[in-house]
């Protein structure tokens, strides 16, 4: 029997919180929509930026470390020199960067996360974290469900922009 196309019809991810299922869904649903859109894009593509939109290449920086950064604030931290350091290049053209390579980092950043929604106990979802240099007040709960919601915004993103390079509009 195939699996339902959703990832929230499949039923709980093992050692997923059942408040946070929500969000395992949707990061795995992100993962899953990505790779499959991806799967035969041309690697000279992942520049382009048609109508002015983001490029793919964006959209894979931005997927991993937008999660990153979200992440860290919810554990209670402050974002480190590299987090930073990644976040100043996203969208900055590197030849370095392949397909490839953009797409494991976001699915070893999408395992990062479900490590993390695994390990978060629900008792501290409501407990205040401060976001950010300014401290911009946000809970563990909040943080966990925007990294999730940011990823599958991205993601739909990311499906336009894939449709319109495949069909040639660049």
């Amino acid at each position: 029997m195939q699996p339902a196309s959703e990832y929230w019809l499949r039923g709980p991810v093992p050692g997923i919180p059942a408040l946070l299922q929500p969000a395992a869904h949707a990061l795995l649903q992100a993962r899953d929509e990505v790779r499959e859109c991806l799967a035969d894009l041309p690697e000279a593509l992942i520049w382009h930026r048609p109508a002015g939109m983001a490029s793919v290449a964006f959209h894979l920086q931005h997927l991993a470390g937008v999660m990153d950064r979200l992440l860290t604030y919810a554990k209670g931290g402050q974002l480190d020199a590299v987090q930073l350091a990644h976040l100043e290049r996203e969208g900055t053209q590197d030849p370095s960067l392949t397909l490839s390579s953009l797409l494991e980092r976001f699915s070893q950043q999408v395992d990062k996360a479900l490590d993390q929604l695994k390990a978060t106990n629900p008792a501290v979802l409501t407990e205040g974290r401060g976001v950010g240099r300014k401290q911009i007040p946000s809970t563990v709960i909040g943080l966990l469900f925007h990294a999730a919601e940011h990823t599958m915004r991205h993601t739909g993103q990311l499906l336009v922009t894939v449709a319109i390079l495949k069909e040639g509009r660049v």
